[in-house]
């Protein structure tokens, strides 16, 4: 039977309201999911869920009604302290904390072949844009996200909510700079693709279907200088009118989607 909490001074509820800044999630190692179909999700991909909090009088929909069964923790919290760590405006009222999982580049050696691909976020800001290109990358066939520091916080509530459940399927592996990336990439055997306006190159010209690291670059400032000179492939989306640029998440759902075209056979 699932434990009450009805005081602001309970450790769930502290540590929940502290997960939500990041400097907490990563002391603690954990992040916050919310709703019903993100723990769902997580259940379901074998995500270690540490606890499970649920707000007094919430009920749970068809094939999750039995959400405290399923994981070690389990709480009940009063409907008043459930609305000060709830992170969405209408919430379902279940909220869980989730460990993040421990990849690193000998994880990847281990687990990727020659020819999967690799999405890498170089330090993009919105989360709405990481969020979804971790989604179109599990949609579109690729193996791992690979992010540069910089990039904003992967485990923050916006970008889990914008990632829809992917982060529980898909590895995510940070790096400390370009070089780290370099390097990773090369022992993966992986070129490094980038997106730039000066190469006459389209992405169709090239062939980006396999054994590929695609980066997609800062919203205001594209790819780093220094990746752009590492890189062994350089190409262009076309534009008419007067755009230089796309944005991020839609440049990297055309070009990933591309690489899925190009192995399909599709023309």
């Amino acid at each position: 039977m699932a434990m009450e909490i009805t005081s602001k001074d309970n450790r769930i509820f502290r540590d929940l309201r502290h997960l939500s800044m990041k400097k907490y999630r990563d002391r603690e190692g954990l992040y916050i999911i919310e709703g019903y179909n993100l723990v769902g999700e997580a259940l379901k991909g074998d995500a270690d869920v540490a606890y499970l909090v649920m707000r007094r009088g919430a009920e749970a929909p068809d094939g999750l009604t039995d959400l405290n069964g399923l994981v070690t923790e389990a709480y009940v919290m009063e409907e008043s302290l459930f609305d000060k760590i709830a992170q969405t405006e209408t919430s379902q009222g279940v909220i869980a904390a989730v460990r993040k999982p421990d990849y690193g580049g000998g994880w990847l050696k281990e687990h990727l072949d020659a020819d999967s691909n690799l999405v890498v976020l170089d330090r993009l800001q919105d989360p709405g844009n990481i969020g979804t290109i971790i989604r179109t990358a599990e949609g579109a066939g690729y193996s791992a996200v690979m992010t540069v520091k910089g990039t904003a916080d992967i485990w923050s509530p916006k970008v889990i909510r914008a990632a829809a459940g992917s982060v529980f399927r898909i590895p995510i592996i940070q790096v400390e700079d370009n070089r780290e990336l370099a390097e990773l990439a090369a022992s993966l055997g992986k070129k490094l693709v980038v997106t730039s306006l000066d190469t006459d190159k389209y992405y169709f010209d090239e062939d980006i279907s396999r054994g590929i690291a695609l980066v997609i670059g800062n919203e205001g400032n594209g790819v780093s200088s220094e990746l752009m000179e590492m890189a062994d492939v350089r190409i262009k989306i076309p534009m008419n009118g007067n755009l230089e640029s796309l944005n991020a998440s839609v440049a990297a759902g055309i070009l990933m989607y591309e690489a899925a075209r190009q192995v399909s056979g599709v023309k």
